[in-house]
């Protein structure tokens, strides 16, 4: 059976990923000021963060049209979308919709809607697990569920070098935002299970919050022997490498992938930005 997993563009991919024709960037649009940016291959990191710390308004984005996920509907037997958070964009919804526009009009068809809950490494990873179980030749329907199951359970992390964006877009208040600040302490942020962010712990500086970020991992990573990790940055590898040696240093997963942010994630992670899933 052939099979397309069909990615919202805040899942970053991996250069393997980038590399395999299974895996369908299906790209947001990012609005920064009076400009409007394609999250697609054409990104350009450095100049998007630039436009963002130049531009006093907050970015905003738009999800996909239905239309934008239809179009790779044909092209595979079995078809598979992992979008962000329902709660931090409408693209789960388009995503639905055009499931639901497809099947009125054609025969009926394997396609699934993964809300991962998550962003940017969770959704990496959770597109990684379709993969795992596909090329183990496991039933589409088993691997709904249990992709779906591993979901519920997945943990996602992250320390932002700045609470500005957060401020902007009101996940954070202003009061908090200029205390967090002047006093440089660093948030560990979480999903609290349903897709919408908590916070987990601080430290002061970006060292002992990341220091924290670990602490966190291994206080729920279930069975990390058999499973993946997915760091994603935004702009700062050598940061990134530091949490991957933090982490495993204490808490033994199997393997662990380095990404870098694209445009939905540098949105929200900001630069210096660090998100891990597992």
């Amino acid at each position: 059976m052939s099979y397309l997993i069909l990615c919202d563009s805040c899942t970053d991919f991996t250069p393997a990923m980038e590399q395999d024709s299974h895996f369908i960037r299906i790209p947001l649009t990012l609005h920064v000021g009076d400009r409007d940016i394609i999250d697609d291959e054409t990104f350009d990191q450095k100049d998007f963060l630039r436009r963002v710390s130049e531009t006093p308004e907050c970015p905003k984005s738009s999800c996909p049209s239905p239309e934008k996920y239809m179009e790779y509907f044909d092209q595979a037997d079995d078809i598979y979308i992992i979008t962000l958070s329902g709660h931090l964009s409408g693209s789960f919804n388009s995503a639905e919709l055009a499931k639901q526009m497809y099947s009125e009009e054609h025969a009926p068809k394997n396609i699934h809607v993964f809300d991962s809950k998550s962003a940017s490494a969770g959704q990496t990873l959770s597109a990684l697990e379709i993969q795992k179980r596909i090329e183990k030749g496991v039933p589409f329907g088993d691997i709904v569920s249990q992709v779906e199951d591993f979901i519920s359970h997945m943990g996602t992390k992250f320390v932002l070098e700045t609470l500005e964006m957060l401020r902007k877009n009101g996940r954070l208040s202003n009061i908090t935002a200029l205390l967090v600040n002047a006093l440089n302490i660093k948030l560990v942020m979480t999903s609290d299970g349903n897709g919408q962010i908590d916070k987990y712990s601080q430290g002061r500086g970006m060292k002992k919050a990341i220091g924290k970020m670990a602490e966190a991992v291994k206080a729920d990573a279930v069975s990390p022997s058999e499973s993946t990790l997915v760091i994603s940055h935004c702009n700062n590898a050598s940061r990134a490498e530091l949490v991957k040696e933090t982490i495993l240093a204490t808490v033994p997963f199997r393997d662990a992938i380095i990404t870098e942010t694209g445009g939905i994630s540098s949105l929200y992670a900001a630069d210096g930005g660090i998100v891990v899933a597992y």
